[in-house]
């Protein structure tokens, strides 16, 4: 009973090392990570479906990795869509669908002298 309580420990802890690593690592700045930004970390993994109550020892870093993987999506469409608002928010007036240059056709008429003889 002891061995494996103690076993279960280190196998958590052994899990907790490398993502509590790569929270500080992860971040935009070098400085210690706050409160405030580990908890919009949480938030923002539970949007795409992690549920961090019902992990698993077994399976903690693989649902976490994938958690993470469709956040990095997520941030990335949404970054997208920013763009091609911006992109579709420029300033002037869209052009004319259809521009036409040159003298208007007139049916009926003559080709031009140029093309008379071919």
């Amino acid at each position: 009973m002891k061995n494996a309580m103690l076993r279960a420990a280190l196998v958590s802890m052994m899990a907790i090392v490398p993502a509590v690593s790569f929270a500080q690592s992860a971040g935009t700045h070098n400085g210690p990570v706050t409160r405030a930004q580990v908890l919009q970390e949480l938030v923002d993994l539970e949007s795409v479906g992690y549920y961090p109550a019902s992990a698993n020892d077994a399976t903690y870093p693989e649902d976490v990795q994938s958690a993470m993987r469709r956040l990095a999506e997520k941030r990335a469409n949404e970054a997208r869509l920013a763009q091609e608002q911006v992109a579709q928010s420029a300033y002037g007036t869209p052009p004319a669908p259809n521009a036409e240059a040159g003298a208007p056709v007139v049916s009926g008429s003559e080709p031009p002298p140029a093309y008379r003889d071919h």
